[in-house]
């Protein structure tokens, strides 16, 4: 079934709408359950009444930003049903799967220990109360597993086979759903981003308190653990980082040239360190990419495929194809599909028809052309490319967000070790002012994943267009309208009562 543009249009808008505000909450959380975990730990070894104190005021915080969290998350998975039907219907036997987990493992004990953590003060013994603390950390993050798993089937398709009959694709290897490596690698890079941003939150916090002049040596206390843990993260965090981009080359070509505003493959090809794109340049044309660029030579080879001589290919390349590097250019794949896409509803009617000599030769034709059926949906060749602009600009302000990020958590912990960033008032103040950055990084890096996969639904095989429920547009616009208000009331709400929370301070709170 094709469904009007202007549906398909708003229904991505609104789960656009959905997720971006969902992770203005999910990487704290995860970040922060186990700095908390980390400083109750200390608690718990020194005896140290402190150290309960600062325990205890960050887990406040914490507490106000799960609950915000958990009820923008079941609001965006209940879309799958809503506005996305379809997708469901085609893929719900796998995607379903790792939301069921999630749901059932992960999220049952995340909640449950939660509220031990939460309450259990003074309730049961220190070390009961540590377990929990870490269960809710170790839950958390098994949580955000499973669903950056489904994600990551999404980019890189595994582990399923179309059934014909029913038209849906089923699955036929969970471990190899499980392992998919583009799934554990945007896990592991998605997660340690959390621990980045949580990491800036509470150094941008306790400097604003430095600033005051007030409960110093809280604050000090914070920037310790919160400085170091950052730093660790952010080291870690270019390493997925790194094997991310791999899986995206070996996976995702397109978003690859995209995030590099590559439009001609290349040998030896450079990472564009800064750059300006040609608002005039167009697919297939033989004007420049950009207006001005600073590039690290023979970088994006390497960082694609781990050797500086590689071929990158680029989104001509992609579009048009190259035979001397083996690629198929995207009118070839769409013929291929529209066969295929004809195949199979020629069976569907031979075996209606009880007629099983062309029933089977019409299944024969469909197989031989069912890696590209997605294809077959598309209407020109460069529907297959995403907005470039969008997916580069959102890319590069990520790496460059997180390049600072590191730097940040180095002179912010050398001067807290050397107990000299109280006289450091402009790193107090950089500190304070880059805390907002880390979710404009956190943005950036959803919208580099999600915009630069587009058309597809799931990667190849499902546009975006062929997803949507058949429901009217006018719905999808009313509830999109009446989502942006309670997301946006629910934002203002935790910012205010974070900042009565922080004004009040740890003793008071």
């Amino acid at each position: 079934m094709e469904h009007t543009a202007l549906l398909v249009d708003w229904s991505r808008a609104q789960f656009a709408l959905t997720a971006l505000y969902h992770w203005l909450f999910v990487p704290l959380t995860l970040g922060l359950t186990f700095i908390v975990a980390i400083m109750e730990t200390i608690y718990v070894k020194t005896g140290d009444e402190k150290w309960k104190t600062i325990t205890r005021y960050w887990m406040g915080l914490l507490a106000i930003n799960f609950a915000i969290g958990l009820a923008t998350g079941i609001i965006m998975e209940f879309q799958f049903g809503t506005n996305w039907s379809n997708y469901s219907w085609i893929v719900g036997d796998i995607f379903g799967a790792p939301l069921a987990i999630e749901g059932l493992m992960a999220f049952f004990m995340e909640s449950t220990f939660f509220a031990v953590m939460f309450f259990g003060w003074n309730k049961v013994s220190k070390k009961m109360h540590l377990t929990s603390t870490w269960l809710v950390a170790i839950g958390s993050n098994l949580s955000a597993l499973w669903i950056l798993l489904a994600n990551g089937w999404m980019q890189h398709p595994v582990g399923m086979q179309f059934n014909p009959d029913t038209a849906r694709n089923e699955m036929h290897n969970f471990w190899e759903i499980l392992f998919n490596p583009n799934g554990v690698s945007k896990f592991l890079h998605t997660v340690s981003s959390g621990y980045v941003l949580a990491s800036l939150f509470v150094i941008g916090i306790s400097a604003w308190y430095l600033l005051k002049k007030r409960d110093t040596e809280f604050a000090r206390r914070s920037i310790i653990v919160a400085s170091s843990f950052g730093l660790l993260a952010s080291m870690y965090l270019i390493t997925t980082g790194d094997q991310s981009a791999h899986q995206v080359a070996l996976s995702q070509p397109m978003k690859l040239a995209s995030m590099e505003g590559l439009y001609k493959g290349k040998d030896k090809a450079g990472i564009v360190a800064f750059g300006l794109l040609n608002n005039s340049k167009e697919i297939g044309d033989k004007k420049e990419t950009f207006d001005f660029k600073v590039e690290i030579p023979d970088a994006l080879s390497f960082l694609a495929y781990h050797n500086t001589n590689s071929f990158v290919a680029g989104i001509d390349d992609l579009v048009y194809g190259n035979p001397k590097h083996n690629i198929m250019s995207v009118r070839e794949k769409m013929k291929m599909g529209k066969v295929a896409v004809t195949a199979l509803g020629e069976y569907k009617t031979y075996k209606k028809e009880h007629d099983k000599v062309h029933a089977q030769e019409a299944l024969k034709t469909f197989q031989a052309n069912e890696k590209y059926m997605g294809y077959g949906y598309l209407k020109k060749p460069t529907d297959a490319v995403p907005s470039v602009a969008l997916v580069f600009y959102s890319f590069h302000t990520m790496v460059g967000l997180g390049s600072w990020f590191l730097i940040l958590f180095i002179i912010t912990l050398y001067y807290s070790m050397r107990n000299k960033l109280h006289t450091k008032r402009w790193i107090q103040y950089l500190a304070l002012f880059t805390l907002p950055f880390g979710w404009v990084a956190q943005e950036t890096g959803w919208i580099t994943a999600e915009a630069g996969r587009q058309p597809w639904a799931i990667q190849g095989l499902l546009p975006v267009g062929m997803a949507t429920s058949n429901v009217a547009a006018t719905s999808v616009i009313i509830t999109f309208g009446l989502f942006a208000i309670l997301f946006t009331s629910l934002l203002i709400a935790e910012v205010r009562i974070m900042l009565k929370q922080i004004k009040t301070g740890p003793e008071g709170h």
